[in-house]
């Protein structure tokens, strides 16, 4: 499966692409648990449209990136975040952003959004949305997920979006052996 022109992906990357109120992060919740029950180490990239914050006004590490400060990194005994600031203000690009994961401890980089981009993608779809399918113009996915069962070309997986561990047994069993 030589989808990705991501020459950065150390390691298999998979999409999750579908209009918003589809349901991409709650499937997602739901798969990540199960993909790691199957041994899979998981990393996640979500594309964000909004200019969000990940430290609060107010805070030290919020003052010193104001101040000028980029990259900020705040570490604890549980976590780190590494806040960026992009000059100039830019649309993100997924291949540059796997330079900042670490992939060495991953088997499986899954990604919400970027749906423009070309790589391996899982379509979710909801008739009742009334939304149009995706996969005709974008020739990088490879199941569509939905439910209702789809009138879809044969070379596509259709999935329940509504069984979560029979979505990650297809990622798992199938993806994850083709890539």
């Amino acid at each position: 499966m030589a989808l990705t022109t991501m020459k950065n992906a150390k390691v298999p990357i998979l999409g999750f692409a579908a209009f918003s109120g589809t349901g991409k992060t709650t499937l997602l919740t739901q798969l990540i648990p199960i993909l790691k029950q199957k041994g899979l180490r998981i990393g996640l990239i979500k594309h964000s449209h909004h200019d969000f914050q990940i430290d609060q006004p107010g805070k030290d590490s919020f003052r010193l990136r104001e101040a000028g400060a980029s990259p900020v990194m705040l570490v604890s005994t549980h976590r780190r975040a590494i806040i960026t600031e992009f000059q100039p203000i830019r649309e993100p690009m997924l291949d540059e952003e796997l330079l900042a994961l670490d992939q060495s401890v991953l088997d499986l980089i899954l990604v919400e959004g970027f749906k423009a981009t070309y790589f391996p993608k899982i379509e979710l779809h909801r008739p009742s949305l009334a939304k149009p399918l995706l996969y005709p113009d974008d020739t990088s996915i490879i199941a569509v997920a939905s439910d209702s069962p789809l009138d879809i070309p044969s070379t596509l997986v259709q999935l329940d979006i509504n069984q979560p561990e029979l979505i990650a047994d297809f990622i798992a069993q199938q993806f994850m052996r083709l890539t």
